[in-house]
């Protein structure tokens, strides 16, 4: 009589799409890079740009994911949202990219707890200003796990905004954890602008704008 082995179910997320383009965000800017972009936030940002992965997606098991990114034949691979850390099955997801040898990162909103995630894994971690509407989801709690290959990443739509993150970086000593990047919203804040400020006020942080936008414009988000 053989024996009944139980089997662990398969590790499922939903996807809202897996594709290959240059990264435009933190300090792997420029970087062929393929995105995994899980579907679903439980945040509702002012100038999100990417409203379409809130809903919907497609449900993919973790070895489906795995072949997908594998036929671009890149080893730069970025997990983003969405917000990625809604679903739990991220965690696996980010594991399983590790140990399969890629480089990775993870873009977050930081309103999710960041302690689960694999320590090899970079993580691009947001500090939401007022200007976002979201400012009370901040999880401070994220800020003492950062490491000095995490990135922050705070997105500036005013001078009020600007204000509030030098205070909240240097209160915090952040500039000190982790690489900090500032970026303007397109279409609301002059890039030349915020890049006076930050030169005016000798801040020890990155400044950017979205890459992908630059060569591509604003469709999808890339």
């Amino acid at each position: 009589m053989s024996a009944v082995r139980d089997s662990a179910p398969p590790v499922m997320l939903r996807v809202t799409e897996i594709f290959h383009s240059i990264q435009g965000e933190s300090s792997r800017v420029g970087l062929p890079t393929v995105f995994v972009r899980l579907t679903g936030c439980p945040l509702r940002c002012v100038w999100c740009d990417t409203e379409y992965a809130f809903s919907g997606g497609e449900l993919l098991d973790l070895a489906a994911i795995m072949r997908r990114v594998a036929e671009f034949d890149c080893n730069s691979i970025c997990v983003t949202g969405g917000e990625p850390l809604a679903q739990k099955n991220c965690l696996p997801l980010l594991a399983a990219l590790c140990d399969a040898g890629y480089s990775v990162s993870l873009e977050t909103s930081g309103a999710l707890d960041i302690g689960g995630v694999d320590s090899r894994v970079a993580r691009i971690v947001d500090l939401k200003a007022p200007g976002s509407g979201e400012v009370a989801r901040n999880r401070w709690e994220n800020i003492e796990l950062l490491k000095a290959n995490d990135e922050l990443k705070c997105v500036i739509a005013s001078r009020e905004d600007y204000d509030w993150a030098v205070s909240a970086c240097r209160q915090r000593r952040l500039f000190e954890r982790c690489p900090v990047l500032f970026s303007p919203v397109q279409g609301q804040l002059d890039p030349a602008r915020l890049a006076q400020w930050i030169l005016d006020d000798r801040l020890p942080l990155r400044f950017q704008l979205q890459l992908h936008k630059v060569l591509w414009g604003s469709a999808q988000g890339r």
